[in-house]
């Protein structure tokens, strides 16, 4: 996943100093505080960021370690900050991927580059945050979607992706079943490509037995 923008969650100038740290974090923790937002998850989510982003920039070693890996990513043109994570964001980054594997060339692509950045964005860690929104329907998205996304990889480097979407699916069986569905065209695809590879190969060797027979 990217790294966050601790300070943007906090509302603050990457210039800002410890009393306005803490003074944007009290401010900031009581408005989105789940006591006070009746369990929302969404509420909960960014509290729990904001959390974060305080513990970060108010620990001198973290604080030292996430700039150096800030000014990184600045300085090698990477710089991309990880939305919080909630069902909304997830499938929003769904969306940006699938845009951009469309546009790719399928024969040069980073294969496992693509396979990589979606095991990245569905960790164990996000699976489990996800389903605590209990958004269903929203997960079923970002599954059809990652699975439109994946289309070029070849089955060798799909298999630990599929075992993410089956734990975001859940109890879900009309998921379960997209999942099922898009497997067993994947595995008709690629027998029916080997046997093509078996067919063109037989024929190659016939015609070229025929030149021989033919030049003799």
């Amino acid at each position: 996943m990217h790294l966050k923008d601790y300070y943007q969650l906090l509302e603050l100038k990457p210039s800002a100093t410890l009393p306005e740290i803490k003074k944007a974090y009290r401010k900031l923790a009581l408005l989105y505080h789940p006591d006070k937002n009746q369990n929302d998850p969404y509420a909960a989510a960014r509290f729990t960021a904001i959390k974060e982003a305080y513990e970060v920039l108010t620990n001198p070693a973290k604080k030292e370690y996430y700039l150096q890996q800030r000014w990184y990513e600045q300085s090698t043109g990477k710089r991309k900050t990880q939305d919080i994570i909630t069902p909304v964001s997830v499938l929003k980054q769904s969306l940006e991927l699938e845009k951009y594997v469309s546009g790719l060339d399928v024969f040069r692509m980073d294969k496992q580059g693509l396979k990589d950045y979606i095991l990245g964005l569905l960790p164990d860690s996000v699976i489990e945050q996800l389903k605590t929104f209990n958004e269903p329907e929203t997960n079923s998205q970002i599954i059809s979607i990652i699975l439109r996304a994946m289309r070029p990889l070849p089955n060798l480097y799909i298999k630990d992706i599929l075992i993410q979407l089956n734990k975001l699916a859940g109890e879900d069986e009309i998921a379960r079943l997209v999942i099922t569905g898009y497997t067993q065209k994947t595995r008709k695809k690629d027998r029916q490509e080997k046997y093509s590879l078996i067919v063109i190969i037989v024929v190659t060797a016939f015609l070229c037995l025929l030149i021989y027979l033919a030049g003799r």
